[in-house]
Parts: C-alpha cells; sequence; structure tokens
C-alpha cells in the first residue's frame, strides 16, 4: 500500500511539470520547424540547389547578352552598305563623264603587202618580234599613246596559217609608256577539230567584236581573221587623245594549231 500511494503521488508530480518550470527553454523554440533543421543538414540537397540557382543565374545572364548582341548588330551591315552604294555610283558617274568624253574614233588606214618574205626575214634578226600564239590564246599588245608621235603603226604575218586581229582604244589615262604584251586564254570552246572558216555563234572572230565590258573601251577595228600567212598586213591610225591601244592577235578558235606571229609596232609623227 506504501507503495502505490508512494507512486500515485510521484505521476501526480511529474504530470504537474511543464517548460515554464526550466528557465532558458519555451515551448516555441523547440518547435521551430524542426525537419528544416534536418533537412539542411543534408549537404547533397544544399549542392544541388546551389548548382540550380548558379545554373539559372548564368541563363539569365546569357539571354541578356544575346539580346544585347542582337540590338547592336545591324548597326555595321548598315553603314557598310552605305558605304559600297556611293562608291558604286560613284564608279559609274565617273565612267560616265569619261564616256561623254570620247569623241567619235576614225577607222584605221588598212594594206597588204606581197613582201612577206622580206617582212619575215628581217624581223627574224629583231628581238621579240617572233612569237608563238597558242592555240585557244589571245595576244593583246598595249601601246600607249605618246606626246612626240601622232599616230602608231603596225604590221604582221604568220606562218602556213590565219590569224584573227582587232583593234581597240582604252580612254583611261596613260600611267605607263611602255609596250607591253598580255596572254589571255580563251572561254569560248569549239566542238569541232578543225578550225571554223565561217560564222558559228556570238564571239567569234569571224563575226567581229566581241562584247567589251570595259565602260572606257572604243572599238577601232573588229576583229577578224585576216590571211596573215598570204600577204603582210599592214596600217596605222592617228591619235584621238591621250589613251592606250589594244592591238589583239586571235588564235581563241584553233584548238589544235599553234601560230607562229611575225609583227612590229611603231610609232609615227
Amino acid at each position: 500500500m506504501e507503495r502505490l500511494e508512494a507512486t500515485s503521488e510521484l505521476q501526480s508530480r511529474l504530470s504537474s511539470l511543464s517548460f515554464s518550470s526550466f528557465p532558458g527553454i519555451s515551448s516555441k523554440q523547440c518547435d521551430n520547424r524542426p525537419l528544416d533543421r534536418l533537412q539542411n543538414t543534408d549537404l547533397s540537397q544544399s549542392c544541388t540547389l546551389s548548382k540550380n540557382q548558379a545554373d539559372m543565374d548564368e541563363t539569365k545572364e546569357d539571354s541578356g547578352q544575346h539580346a544585347e548582341g542582337n540590338q547592336e548588330a545591324p548597326a555595321e551591315p548598315a553603314l557598310g552598305e552605305g558605304g559600297e552604294e556611293n562608291n558604286s555610283a560613284g564608279s559609274c558617274q565617273l565612267s560616265a563623264e569619261i564616256k561623254a568624253q570620247m569623241p567619235p574614233l576614225k577607222p584605221p588606214t588598212t594594206w597588204t603587202s606581197a613582201a612577206l618574205k622580206e617582212l619575215k626575214a628581217k624581223l627574224r634578226t629583231e628581238e621579240d618580234s617572233v612569237v608563238t600564239v597558242y592555240r585557244g590564246d589571245i595576244m593583246t599588245v598595249h601601246v600607249p599613246t605618246v606626246p612626240e608621235a601622232k599616230k602608231v603603226c603596225w604590221e604582221f604575218a604568220t606562218d602556213g596559217y590565219d590569224i584573227g586581229f582587232g583593234i581597240y582604244f582604252d580612254w583611261t589615262p596613260v600611267t605607263s609608256r611602255s609596250i607591253t604584251v598580255h596572254i589571255s586564254e580563251s572561254s569560248d570552246d569549239e566542238d569541232e577539230e578543225e578550225e571554223l572558216e565561217g560564222p558559228v555563234s556570238n564571239g567569234d572572230v569571224e563575226k567581229g567584236s566581241k562584247t567589251q565590258t570595259n565602260s572606257n573601251l572604243a572599238e577601232i577595228l573588229p576583229v577578224y581573221r585576216q590571211d596573215s600567212h598570204l600577204s603582210v598586213n599592214g596600217g596605222s591610225h592617228d591619235f584621238p587623245g591621250e589613251g592606250t591601244y589594244l592591238l589583239k592577235f586571235d588564235n581563241s578558235y584553233s584548238l589544235w594549231r599553234n601560230k607562229t606571229l611575225y609583227y612590229r609596232v611603231y610609232y609615227s609623227a
């Protein structure tokens, strides 16, 4: 009986106790987000949250940079396009001015001679007067005008076969007084193996001049095939003004035959 009474008394004392009976401890402090405290001790989850947050920040920064780049990009092409348009307009205007100042060109004076052997024998002794114009090639002799002369003259002949010949004049101001030779390949392809004897297509030497892309270039004599293997072909032309003559020896129509050319170009007062 005494033990039961003691136990009952102890239970009644324990039930009467509360957190307020112990200084420094309250029920509010103990119940404050216990689950959060446990979650914060999980290091893997903390790292995942931090990484996700960093990725979101980087995505925001990248999108902001792309937006700024897209806003600034159109400025440069606009300036480039304007510059190209101004340059094109200036070039067209300059070409138009030069073309407006071009006087009409007189036809050249031409002649032929039977002194074929004599001319070839003479030119064989002169340097660079005998050349080979290879099949498919065009040889152009650039002859600038000079103040000491009033006209340009030429003579030429070939061995065995004919060759195309024509003259053009470039009104571009002269920058060099040297006579130069340029070799170019023709872009026209022939389907036949033998040399053609008549006009077949646009641009063939039998049909005369080809289309010229240089707006400063004027035609004096269209390119025609000449029987320079049978007689000497010669001629002259008075200077129309300052510029450069282009004497074209055209073998572009030949698929198989190279042409041996004897020629000379000189000035006359």
